[in-house]
């Protein structure tokens, strides 16, 4: 919908950081949308370049959107700092660019209100933003498909062209959705005991994660130094630096599955065995 809403609206590009989620791309150029596109994660080091977001950034043109992970970045995991939030802020605002924010893993990072920290200032300094909610991973509900689409905008007139352009979307992709995700969603966040527990379990889920990360890099630096950084890194997914022959070969040799990019879930691993499977990965 986000998408849809951009091209309908009159919006003709987007910036698209890279490697980024497989179905990105595909959702974007079925809109009709250009694609931009810039490179985000070194993978070797394991290191944002944001050096080349900023670039990204100021070559758009006004008018132009720009995708951002909110947190937890799929696939790479990689942090921005507040600092990186609020220059990414003023400089959106600066060039009158449209934020597009993924927010999908909200609560697997450093928390349910650390994860939203930069989107929360970004909305406080640009005019208009859209922020596409998932409550697949953070409430459990993959296949319910339960999700959100937000905008911010700079009037109430764009509000309600916005809202009629929503609604009419909407009307011709699935007329009316399935409500059980998100009656489970409401009923959870309506009772302050249910969303107590929700948030509770989902800390345990986070506080898991990050412990796996924190086993995994321990073993995976005996081989790549700049693996430590998955220790650091946020959210369920991380990128090795393997090549796709490697990766087969921990398939056929080992039963590890994985993308051929090497795209990593953390939270697929179990918690006593992510050391022997960090020994696995340095024995190619």
């Amino acid at each position: 919908l986000a998408a849809d809403l951009i091209a309908r609206m009159g919006g003709r590009g987007i910036w698209l950081g890279l490697p980024s989620w497989p179905n990105h791309a595909p959702i974007f150029k079925a809109a009709g949308l250009d694609i931009a596109t810039y490179d985000f994660f070194d993978i070797p080091s394991q290191s944002v370049i944001f050096d080349n977001l900023v670039s990204a950034l100021e070559g758009a043109a006004s008018g132009d959107a720009v995708l951002l992970h909110a947190s937890c970045h799929n696939p790479t995991g990689g942090v921005l700092s507040e600092a990186q939030w609020m220059e990414i802020a003023a400089l959106a605002a600066e060039r009158g660019l449209l934020p597009l924010v993924d927010l999908a893993y909200q609560g697997f990072g450093r928390g349910l209100d650390q994860d939203v920290a930069g989107l929360r200032h970004l909305l406080g300094v640009v005019p208009e933003a859209l922020v596409a909610v998932s409550c697949s991973k953070s409430f459990g509900l993959y296949r319910e498909r339960t999700g959100a689409i937000f905008a911010r905008t700079s009037s109430s007139a764009s509000a309600d062209r916005v809202r009629s352009n929503l609604a009419g979307l909407a009307r011709t992709s699935y007329s009316m959705p399935p409500d059980h995700g998100a009656a489970v969603v409401r009923t959870i966040l309506d009772d302050p005991e249910l969303r107590r527990d929700w948030a509770e379990e989902l800390e345990t889920m986070r506080l898991r994660m990050t412990g796996l990360r924190r086993s995994l890099a321990g073993g995976l630096r005996t081989r790549w130094q700049s693996l430590g950084a998955v220790a650091d890194q946020e959210g369920m997914f991380s990128m090795l630096p393997l090549s796709e022959a490697e990766v087969m070969r921990l398939r056929a040799e080992h039963g590890i599955y994985m993308p051929a990019s090497g795209r990593i879930n953390i939270a697929g691993l179990k918690t006593g065995e992510a050391a022997e499977i960090a020994g696995k990965f340095t024995s190619l």
